[in-house]
C-alpha cells in the first residue's frame, strides 16, 4: 500500500497520506465452469471436445443491475461460451456462468476441431494466418469470441466480436469483427456492424471497445475500437451506422516498454493502442478520449469532436489535435482504464506491478499524482480488466494470462479471480482524493 509522505516543520511531525481500503475478493475460480441445459449436454460438450475446462479463461467483465458479465476468448478450442454473465444475487463463491442471450448464440456455427497449437512468440497475434471460414451465422445474435464489452448510459451492451477461434491453436476467422448490440431490458439484439474489410490491415487484432454515450442523446453514440495489432483505431457512429479508421504515431508501442514479467513469467510484447477511458464533459461540451498503448508508460489523450469529425482526423491536420498527457513511471505497462465520475479519477491496472492504481484528472499526470489503489502477487496477477458500475463499485478481473499463455495454470489453484470496492474508500488518503476531502494523519 503505497504512503504519500511529505515532511512539515510543525511540532517536528510527519504527517502523510495513507491508502485506508484494499479491494475485497468477490469470486474466484480453479477453472470456470458454466450452466448447461442439462448433465447431458455438459457431458457431451466435454466427450466432443467442445468444452475443455483448463481452456477457458475469462477476460472482461461489465456490470449492470444484478448482472455481471464476463467474457470468455477462445484463445484455444473447448470455449463453452465467449460471453456470458453471472447473477449477482447468487451466494456462491465460484458461480457457474450463463450464456448471453443464450446457449445457441453462443454456440460455433460451424464445427472446429479440437486441436491445441502452439502460442505465439508475442503479444500480438497473427489473425492474419487464420482460415477464413465460409458460414453465414445462423442468428445476427451470435458471438464467436469477444474480449471486451461495455454498457453505455442507454442500458445497452456493446460487444466487440472478433470472430475468430481457436486462436492459439489452428485459428478460423468463421465471421468477419463485428460490433454487436443488445438491448439490456429486452435481451433483443439492436444491431450487428461487421467493421468493413478495409479497414483493417494484416496485422489486425480488435480486443476492446469503448463506448461514448449520453442518456439524453441514445442515438448519437459512438464506438472507439482500438487496433493493438496494427496501431489504429476505429471510430463507429451509431446513428449514421458506419465507421472509419484513424491513424496516429500514438497508437503505437514504446520499443523501450516491451519487456514483462508477470507471475514468475518473462515475456515480451508489441501491442500498440489498447487502453482507452471516455473523460469527463467539459464546458464546451466535448470530452476528452483518453488512451494508451499495452507496450508503454505513456498515456495520450484527443477530444471527442476530433475523432468523430471524419473528414477532419483522417487528415494530416488532426496530428496536433492529439496531446501527449503524462508517464506512468517504470514497469507503468496498462491494460485496462476507465473514467469514474463521481471522483473525477482515472482508475487504471498496472500489470507489471500486480497492480491497480489512480490518477484524478484535475491534477497533472506525474509520479506524484499517480496513486496505488492496492497491489498483491497473490489475487492481482495479471488485473486484465476493470469497471466502474452506476453504484461507484469498482470491479477488477484478474487472471493470470501470461500463465496460460506461455506455461500451465495449477488446476488445483484459485487461477481467476474477481474484486470489488468502493470508488471513494479505494483513493481514501491517495493522491486521486480531491484535496479538500484528504485528511492528515499525525504521527
Amino acid at each position: 500500500m503505497k504512503l504519500i509522505c511529505f515532511t512539515a516543520v510543525l511540532f517536528v511531525s510527519i504527517i502523510f497520506y495513507k491508502a485506508e481500503a484494499k479491494l475485497a475478493e468477490k469470486f474466484s475460480w480453479k477453472q470456470l465452469e458454466f450452466e448447461w441445459p442439462s448433465e447431458e449436454a455438459e457431458k457431451e460438450a466435454i466427450s466432443s471436445g467442445r468444452y475443455v475446462p483448463e481452456n477457458n479463461l475469462p477476460l472482461g467483465l461489465e456490470r449492470w443491475n444484478n448482472r455481471l458479465f464476463v467474457t470468455v476468448p477462445r484463445w484455444k478450442s473447448g470455449v463453452a461460451a465467449s460471453l456470458n454473465y453471472i447473477d449477482l444475487n447468487t451466494a456462491e463463491k465460484s458461480p457457474k456462468l450463463r450464456p448471453y442471450p443464450s446457449w445457441d448464440t453462443n454456440t460455433l456455427p460451424i464445427d472446429v476441431e479440437p486441436q491445441q497449437g502452439k502460442t505465439p512468440a508475442g503479444g500480438r497475434l497473427d489473425a492474419e494466418k487464420a482460415q477464413a471460414v465460409d458460414a453465414p451465422l445462423k442468428d445476427n445474435a451470435t458471438i464467436i469470441s469477444t474480449f471486451r464489452i461495455q454498457v453505455d448510459a442507454c442500458d445497452r451492451l456493446w460487444v466487440l466480436d472478433t470472430g475468430l477461434a481457436d486462436i492459439l491453436g489452428n485459428p478460423k476467422q468463421i465471421t468477419p469483427n463485428a460490433i454487436v448490440i443488445y438491448d439490456l431490458k429486452t435481451d433483443q439484439l439492436v444491431r450487428r456492424f461487421a467493421i468493413p474489410k478495409e479497414q483493417t490491415k494484416d496485422d489486425t487484432f480488435f480486443a476492446n471497445i469503448v463506448v461514448d454515450a449520453e442518456r439524453t442523446d441514445c442515438n448519437n453514440a459512438f464506438a472507439y475500437i482500438p487496433d493493438l495489432g496494427a496501431y489504429g483505431l476505429v471510430v463507429y457512429s451509431l446513428r449514421d451506422n458506419r465507421s472509419y479508421r484513424v491513424k496516429h504515431n500514438f497508437f503505437h508501442f514504446d520499443p523501450l516498454q516491451g519487456d514483462f514479467n508477470v507471475g514468475g513469467v518473462n515475456f515480451q510484447w508489441t501491442d500498440g493502442v489498447f487502453g482507452l477511458a471516455v473523460g469527463p464533459k467539459k464546458s464546451d461540451d466535448t470530452k476528452d478520449i483518453y488512451f494508451h498503448a499495452l507496450a508503454s508508460t505513456k498515456e495520450f489523450k484527443v477530444p471527442n469532436r476530433v475523432l468523430q469529425n471524419e473528414s477532419h482526423v483522417t487528415s494530416p491536420a488532426a496530428y496536433y489535435d492529439f496531446q501527449f498527457v503524462g508517464d506512468r513511471g517504470m514497469n507503468g505497462q496498462s491494460t485496462a482504464e476507465v473514467y469514474d465520475k463521481d471522483t473525477n479519477v482515472i482508475f487504471y491496472t498496472q500489470v507489471n506491478k500486480d497492480a491497480i492504481a489512480c490518477w484524478n484528472v484535475n491534477r497533472p499526470y506525474d509520479l506524484e499524482s499517480q496513486g496505488l489503489i492496492d497491489s498483491d502477487s497473490h489475487t492481482l496477477v495479471f488485473p486484465n480488466d476493470l469497471k466502474v458500475d452506476a453504484e461507484g463499485i469498482v470491479w477488477v478481473l484478474s487472471d493470470k494470462m501470461p500463465s496460460y499463455l506461455y506455461k500451465e495454470l495449477d488446476a488445483a489453484a484459485v487461477n481467476y479471480r474477481i474484486l470489488t470496492g468502493n470508488n471513494r474508500e479505494l483513493i481514501k488518503g491517495t493522491p486521486c482524493e480531491s484535496s479538500d476531502e484528504r485528511q492528515p494523519i499525525v504521527v
